[in-house]
């Protein structure tokens, strides 16, 4: 597009002829197609592909065109001098040797040019993907990627945060100071849990810990509930939402559902989905419960990854990567800013073949507030919810309870231990009544103890009552 001269033109007609000719230009800038960086696919192997010819950051989107026309995402999760390994997040059926392989389209908005008003750790924060959040979220159900899984139209958000977020610096988090009414009798008083509180759910299968998460879905008092079914069976996230959340648990809470049929990278996507909105409604002063099934699955998605792209198996064949994953995901969960909201969070932990020194379990433990185990043999038994208070901890209960209540949850649990390492004997009739006056007052007190433990699917009981049910147990 050329000027035409206007040398013999007064000045005001050649400046108003510039800027229609700037104009111009800039509506012609425009409308012109966006320049994507193209490559092309040299490889497929299981669950990597490599392609060559194009230069992308690790975490960015391309799509690989197949020949009807339609293409199949991916994600960028490594590279090899110039070749880039990609992850698919979807079956990858249909590919051939040397198909295209395409920036996405809203590539500048995925990773933005250089703008020098932006930190270097703001630059680098932004590269990654984007996620939709806002208050229409909720009552949805959606996958690791933000779309609808519910048939309920699209997904109306409010703005865009990153998939994953920075580290958040430790001094700036309130400590852990209010107590949180989670409803259930067992961890109200024996298990007190604090908001901002990060806890595992410790169980193998079959012993129901997704009920226990469904009577902590509908009855915690928090202001969002946000849940995250990843690597469960496609039966089990129906069954979750429809009948152990509820209509009325489902109104105040997000679901993001990754099943186990789902490739690894929409798992690590649904996990990190599901956090990234719990975040969002922490940053806008409100309560939030997040609830992810399971941690377990999560640890496998990335052994998948890793594996795939020739990570070395490290412990019982997990690579190290899976380790370092762990603590980044739970890390950002908890207490926000100093008059900001919370995320008090419950990640369950399979524990495989009841084995708690599983790698994932034993790493859980260690970074996390607390844990609740849930006992295969109380389950049997019929005892429900069949959590094994012997087990189970909450590191920060001794903060946010009188030292009058510790006493108390000391005295049923050391009433309760002596019983349970006594039982043979007592079956068999072998011990003898005063011997013992711990244990005699043990043997008194454990049908009240145990009727303590235990409560309904449907029955809610709050923190209030569940202290003065314990204080009953010890009168005076």
């Amino acid at each position: 597009m050329t000027m035409p001269p206007s040398s013999e033109l007064p000045a005001e007609d050649a400046l108003a002829r510039w800027q229609r000719y700037a104009k111009a230009c800039a509506e012609r800038a425009r409308s012109a197609a966006t320049w994507l960086p193209r490559g092309r696919l040299t490889r497929v192997a299981g669950l990597v592909m490599e392609a060559v010819g194009i230069k992308l950051p690790v975490g960015s989107s391309c799509h690989i065109v197949l020949p009807n026309g339609h293409s199949v995402e991916a994600e960028v999760v490594g590279f090899n001098g110039g070749k880039l390994f990609l992850m698919p997040v979807a079956e990858v059926y249909g590919l051939e040797p040397g198909a295209q392989v395409v920036a996405y389209e809203d590539f500048s908005n995925r990773v933005p040019r250089f703008d020098s008003s932006l930190s270097p750790s703001r630059r680098v924060e932004d590269r990654g993907r984007q996620v939709g959040v806002g208050p229409k979220l909720l009552g949805r159900v959606l996958d690791g990627l933000g779309r609808p899984l519910d048939r309920l139209g699209d997904v109306q958000v409010e703005s865009h945060v990153p998939l994953f977020s920075r580290p958040f610096n430790p001094l700036d988090r309130v400590p852990v100071h209010d107590v949180l009414d989670v409803g259930v009798r067992a961890i109200n008083a024996l298990l007190t849990v604090g908001r901002g509180q990060r806890l595992g759910l410790f169980a193998g299968s079959g012993v129901g810990k997704s009920v226990l998460l469904g009577m902590m879905a509908r009855y915690t008092t928090a202001d969002v509930v946000v849940v995250g079914l990843i690597g469960e069976r496609g039966r089990e996230v129906k069954d979750f939402i429809e009948n152990i959340l509820g209509e009325e648990g489902l109104r105040r809470s997000v679901v993001v559902a990754a099943p186990a049929d789902t490739p690894p990278l929409l798992r690590l996507h649904g996990a990190a989905y599901a956090t990234a909105i719990a975040e969002h409604y922490r940053d806008q002063g409100l309560n939030v419960l997040l609830i992810m099934d399971s941690l377990t699955r999560y640890a496998m998605a990335q052994r998948e990854i890793a594996l795939a792209i020739g990570e070395p198996p490290a412990t019982k064949g997990y690579p190290p990567s899976v380790f370092a994953k762990l603590p980044a995901l739970v890390e950002r969960a908890g207490n926000g800013r100093e008059g900001g909201g919370s995320i008090t969070a419950f990640y369950t932990v399979l524990s495989e073949g009841d084995d708690q020194q599983d790698p994932i379990a034993d790493n859980a433990r260690a970074i996390l507030d607390g844990h609740i185990v849930l006992s295969r043999h109380l389950a049997d038994a019929g005892h429900y919810p069949a959590i094994d208070i012997e087990q189970s901890i909450s590191r920060v209960m001794t903060d946010i309870i009188a030292p009058q209540e510790y006493d108390q949850v000391r005295r049923f649990k050391q009433l309760y231990s002596r019983y349970q390492r006594s039982r043979d004997l007592i079956n068999v009739g072998a011990y003898v009544r005063g011997s013992d006056p711990l244990l005699d007052e043990a043997i008194q007190r454990m049908p009240a103890m145990e009727a303590f433990l235990q409560q309904g699917i449907f029955e809610r009981e709050s923190y209030q009552g569940a202290r003065m049910r314990l204080a009953g147990l010890f009168p005076g």
